[in-house]
């Protein structure tokens, strides 16, 4: 019987924000999941945001191999992934599995305009940003059917919302129309809210509760003996942090980490429904997040009580590890042993070809090009390369690239992330536009250097003093970079060598 999968990813819930990588936070459900399957602990993001990191997981392919080379995409952003493109719900779907996905999309989406035009992010010149001065949505029909969504991806039941509860419109997403018309300015704001339009009676509160009870429902309605995909995208923990009444407090420590317990709740809802269904012996169910938390927010909670990322540096955006080391929990009863530790690194991009493996589900040629199969490591204990490269990408579009012992940040700070020298450095000024190639900081060294194996929280750059290995990894970067799929302007690094 083939088994049924479950992915659970997360917004914004750092390395550090769960009971079983040693946070304060009660998350009994994963918890348990870790205790009864594997963790492993150098699960990177493809990418330190959201929308480029999502790509990569249903694609198993870098996002800047696409149009988007920086930043994410807002509500109204168009479709990201290609018509064509193999998805984790198209190949599964295409061996007989009904797909379902609930929660955050934050993919683009065909909107209809008023005039009739629909957005392209392939076109040439394709604006893929949306400043914050646009009328946000107000000129969209939304009476009109969106194109390029989950449907045409490979799922069979989408529901949902756009982008994240911070972006509009302010409305859920069924399949490929929204649930009434966002048709009044949005009542009230939230932290971070962006100005847009809603739907009558919305309510963030109500949002994850929504996508859970539609994704058990779904799960419920399944004919017996189908094997199906099911993937879940909470908006928690990301801002704003609007944990419902029967969740609110429950972590003593404020909104935010009452929020990750939401997300931990969700996980115990979908459990149970899938034990009601007499097959948590043959679901894989694996439960991570698209990057690291932010760290920047005062009502996010005291950092001296939790650290959302745990040791690493850094935070949401940044190249430092806190951007995108991330949680990952892997369980399925008899085939991942119980209490099993991952230690060599892995990326999101990996979830695509081991999904496709424990299915027995053939690869299209092509697909998940930058992925790795991690079953055997997860089923067996074989051993994963150790100096397996993998690319680091943040929120200002810049990179980093892990290779063994070695990691080499090709960026001054944290890359045009959170943390200073932030995302503020790559814009130009008074412009708000993001320069294509910013200038690097004269006051910081080219890059930044560090020995992961004696120095793992990013602490001494040894830039200056090993240019042969920043040499090498430089030319490592640029062969993945400019590979023949990649499709990109290699402007995210100095046209020169970097090593004098």
């Amino acid at each position: 019987m083939r088994p049924n999968v479950v992915v659970v990813l997360a917004d914004d819930m750092g390395w550090g924000d769960l009971g079983c990588y040693g946070s304060a936070i009660p998350t009994p459900n994963i918890d348990r999941l870790a205790a009864g399957g594997a963790r492993l602990t150098d699960c990177h993001s493809a990418s330190a945001v959201c929308t480029p990191s999502r790509y990569a997981l249903m694609t198993g392919r870098y996002a800047w191999r696409g149009p988007l080379k920086n930043f994410v995409l807002m509500g109204h952003g168009p479709a990201l992934i290609e018509p064509d493109r193999p998805t984790m719900a198209s190949v599964l779907r295409d061996a007989g599995y009904t797909t379902g996905a609930f929660g955050k999309w934050h993919l683009g989406l065909g909107w209809r305009h008023r005039d009739g035009s629909v957005r392209d992010a392939f076109a040439p010149g394709a604006v893929l940003h949306d400043d914050v001065d646009t009328d946000f949505g107000r000129d969209i029909d939304y009476s009109a059917a969106v194109t390029g969504g989950p449907t045409e991806l490979g799922f069979d039941r989408f529901f949902g919302i756009a982008g994240s509860l911070d972006m509009p419109p302010y409305a859920f997403i069924s399949d490929d129309r929204t649930v009434g018309v966002p048709d009044r300015e949005k009542e009230s704001y939230l932290t971070e809210q962006r100005p847009g339009l809603q739907v009558d009676g919305w309510r963030e509160d109500e949002a994850d509760v929504r996508f859970v009870g539609e994704a058990v429902d779904w799960l419920r309605g399944i004919e017996p003996g189908t094997p199906y995909l099911c993937y879940v995208a909470p908006s928690a923990p990301h801002r704003p942090c609007v944990p419902p009444d029967f969740i609110r407090g429950r972590s003593g420590l404020g909104d935010r980490t009452d929020a990750v317990c939401l997300v931990d709740w969700a996980v115990g809802e979908v459990l149970q429904a899938i034990a009601e269904r007499g097959e948590t012996e043959n679901t894989l169910v694996i439960v991570t997040s698209d990057n690291g938390a932010p760290m920047i927010f005062d009502d996010d909670g005291d950092m001296a009580q939790h650290r959302p990322n745990g040791d690493w540096r850094g935070q949401k955006g940044d190249l430092w590890d806190g951007g995108h080391r991330e949680p990952f929990i892997a369980f399925w009863p008899g085939r991942v042993p119980a209490g099993s530790l991952l230690e060599a690194p892995i990326c999101l991009t990996d979830v695509l070809p081991t999904v496709a493996a424990a299915t027995g589900t053939a690869l299209p040629d092509g697909a998940a090009e930058d992925g790795q199969d991690l079953l055997g490591a997860l089923t067996r204990g074989e051993s994963l390369p150790a100096d397996r490269p993998v690319v680091h990408h943040s929120l200002g579009g810049r990179f980093a690239i892990r290779s063994g012992r070695w990691k080499a940040i090709f960026a001054p700070g944290s890359g045009g992330g959170f943390s200073e020298p932030s995302i503020s450095a790559l814009f130009s000024a008074g412009s708000g536009k993001a320069h294509a190639n910013p200038a690097w900081d004269a006051d910081h060294p080219d890059g930044q250097l560090y020995d992961l194996s004696t120095d793992p929280t990013e602490t001494t750059n040894l830039w200056s003093t090993e240019p042969d290995t920043v040499a090498a990894l430089y030319t490592q970067l640029q062969s993945i970079c400019q590979s023949e799929s990649s499709g990109l302007p290699f402007n995210a690094l100095p046209a020169h060598s970097p090593v004098p």
